[in-house]
């Protein structure tokens, strides 16, 4: 009977680490999806992303899950969100913007982060160097010498050519607008245009702003990109409206809200391709190792309708670049 025992006790000592590795092996790992936009404004990102992860193999539910959550247009949340997914300790966090990967870094140095669109990530300590990160962060650049934004006010300079005074909105609370503005001066210089630098933080400050913009007969608008900005697109269009101002986006949703036209990343492609991030990251990858990677698509979008509204003539040279032309 002892001997009986003892092979019993045996059996059982050799099955349970066999059973625990079976548990371990049965969780799915976890990401963070943190946005300073909403639920709806993300749909059209968020689902690239997701049917990029699928076609890797993690299937959400199935493979991987995802804790998303979003800041609905406040900035302010971003740390208390970026603080909560730390305290899940999910596996990863997936950050859809400069602002966003700033709170989720300052949350963690440890758990890895991937951004989506990202502006001066060296020079705002995000990532050590472009081809050798070094830390938790890695992901795509929306612009990695912000040349973009420079080409947006050449846009707008091309399509209202009498324009000599441009006002430019900025939020002074994203990270990244500073070196925007910046970039935008050197281009206004060459362009022959004088500047009027407005800020708002979010709704309840762009009255105002529009108000300076009328008191000094700005010509035209170029609105920076920005998560706020963008959940509050609609609200912009309109007062650029009123106030009868050719304005130029970084997105193209604030054209489709009624925006005269954007220029920018194309944020669907780059939500896709963060997905290679994750999948690489998850097989045992660093984020240290991982190189940030350039946007290779780009897209202008135009509003017909609104350009109507302004009584504003599209010129050739910009209606033969689009991508889309909104009726």
């Amino acid at each position: 009977m002892r001997l009986i025992g003892l092979v019993i006790l045996a059996i059982s000592l050799a099955v349970a680490p066999l059973a625990a590795d079976a548990q371990e092996a049965g969780k799915i790992p976890r990401i963070g999806f943190l946005a300073a936009a909403s639920r709806p404004d993300r749909a059209p990102m968020r689902d690239p992303f997701v049917q990029g992860l699928g076609e890797l193999g993690w299937v959400e539910g199935k493979d991987v899950a995802i804790e998303y959550r979003y800041a609905d247009g406040r900035a302010d949340r971003l740390s208390e969100l970026a603080a909560e997914l730390v305290r899940l300790k999910v596996d990863l966090i997936l950050a859809t913007s400069t602002g966003v990967a700033v709170a989720a870094k300052n949350a963690t140095s440890t758990i890895p982060i991937v951004v989506t669109a990202m502006s001066n990530p060296v020079e705002l300590g995000l990532v050590a160097s472009i081809a050798r990160p070094g830390g938790n962060v890695t992901g795509l650049s929306y612009s990695l010498d912000l040349e973009i934004f420079s080409k947006q006010l050449e846009l707008l300079k091309e399509t209202v050519p009498k324009v000599r005074r441009v006002a430019i909105l900025s939020n002074p609370a994203n990270p990244a607008h500073p070196g925007v503005i910046k970039s935008v001066k050197v281009a206004a210089r060459s362009l022959g245009v004088q500047l009027q630098l407005l800020e708002a933080r979010g709704l309840n400050e762009f009255e105002g702003a529009f108000a300076a913009m009328a008191r000094e007969r700005a010509g035209a608008l170029l609105v920076v990109a920005d998560p706020v900005f963008d959940f509050h697109r609609t609200r912009l269009a309109e007062l650029a409206a009123k106030n009868r101002l050719p304005a130029i986006y970084a997105s193209r949703t604030e054209t489709e809200a009624g925006g005269l036209m954007s220029y920018g990343v194309d944020l669907r492609d780059n939500f896709r391709r963060a997905a290679t991030y994750v999948d690489k990251i998850l097989k045992g990858a660093k984020p240290a190792d991982l190189p940030v990677e350039q946007p290779t698509k780009f897209e202008l979008v135009i509003n017909a309708k609104t350009a109507k509204a302004l009584g504003l003539t599209i010129p050739p040279s910009i209606l033969v670049r689009a991508d889309e032309i909104i009726q």
